[in-house]
Parts: structure tokens; sequence; C-alpha cells
């Protein structure tokens, strides 16, 4: 059986993925808080089930059975996710670290019916895809907020990040996905935008929060 810390590393090597497909040993072990040489000696594990190519000295490059065991592990974390928010009331800022957990469970029955229960969404609650049994994902093409012009009207549709700590500040700004927001102006000082949205005629978002923020033109 997979144990979760293989599992954990299968998703982070799919979320660290540049367009390549390649990631740094460096940033594997930071983002999972280990040394590189515990890193290593986990590549090469993770090289011997087929998972990944691992030659010294270059980057690291999930195989397509290893985007696939990555993508149906994210699947699990992101419908839980869902199903938190929809169905059981929790905040988009509050289900994170239970999907962490849950994620890890094997009984994939119980996936498929939390699918089933949802009426099969397609993103989390974040606005991430979720994806199919199967592990395809389909990932749309965003625009940022901070790539749009004054005069702009775009929906909210998902996050580029969602730690707890974006995810309250956002909520402290009543900012959520579906949201229409026009584009007021842009600083040319700092590229902080002012916005109006919802019951807001005009607020000041920093260039950060913009980055972050994925849109569509209305």
């Amino acid at each position: 059986m997979v144990s979760a810390t293989v599992e954990n590393y299968l998703k982070a090597l799919f979320n660290l993925a540049n367009d390549n497909g390649e990631v740094n040993i460096s940033d594997l072990s930071t983002t999972l808080e280990v040394s590189k040489p515990t890193a290593n000696s986990m590549v090469k594990n993770l090289q011997q089930h087929g998972w990944v190519r691992y030659e010294k000295y270059k980057p690291l490059k999930l195989t397509e059975a290893g985007k696939k065991a990555a993508a149906l592990i994210i699947r699990k974390h992101r419908l839980t996710e869902m199903f938190l928010v929809e169905k059981m009331g929790f905040g988009w800022e509050e289900v994170h670290e239970i999907a962490e957990q849950v994620e890890h469970i094997k009984a994939p029955a119980l996936f498929d019916r939390m699918d089933e229960l949802m009426e099969y969404p397609k993103v989390d609650p974040h606005g991430s895809p979720i994806p199919d049994k199967e592990g395809n994902i389909i990932t749309p093409a965003h625009q940022k907020l901070a790539d749009c012009q004054p005069g702009d009207e775009v929906t909210l549709v998902a996050l580029s990040h969602s730690s707890k700590e974006f995810l309250e500040f956002l909520d402290g700004r009543n900012i959520s996905l579906e949201m229409k927001i026009s584009v007021l102006s842009i600083e040319s000082f700092d590229q902080s935008m002012k916005v109006s949205y919802g019951g807001h005629p005009s607020e000041m978002l920093s260039q950060k929060v913009c980055e972050r923020l994925l849109v569509k033109k209305v």
C-alpha cells in the first residue's frame, strides 16, 4: 500500500512542475520541509515504482504513471474540500487541513459517492480543476487580475494561491468566486488596482493580491 508520505511527494512534484514538467530537487525538499538527502532517497524510491524519471544533477520529471497517481490524490483532496464547503457548511478557508488528512483514505467508493452527491463538480471551492476518475485534468488558461486594464469587466473564477491567510484576507473584503469586478484605475508607482465589486464602489488591491486572483472577461 502506498504511504501518505509517498503520496505527499507525488502531489508536491505535480504541483511544482514547470511548463516542461520539471522539478528541482531543492524546491521539492523546501516544499516538503525535508533535507535534500531525504528528498533524494524518496525520489529514488519513486523511480523504482516507475513514477518519476531521475538522473543525477538533472531536474526531476513525473512519468505518465506518476502524473496519474498524483492527479488521483489531488482529486480526492479537491473533492473533499468541495464536499466540506457545499454539503457541510465549512468556509473555504477551513477545508485545506481536513482535506490533507482525508486524501490519504484508500476508499475510491467514498470519493465517487462524494462526486455523485455534488453532481460532479468541475472545480473545488477555490476554482481549481478537479481531476476525473482517470486522473485527467483540464486546467483553463485564466487571466490574472493584475494583467487587466482600466475599464475591464471581469469575473473572479479561481485563485492561484489558497493559503488560509489569503482566504481570510478575501473574506475580510467580501471577495468570493463568481463575483464581478470592474477595474477602475492602476497606480503607476506600485501597480496596485482600484476596483469596484459587489457593494464596494471603490477598493484598492495590491499587485500581490491581483496576481493571485484569476479572472475571465465578462
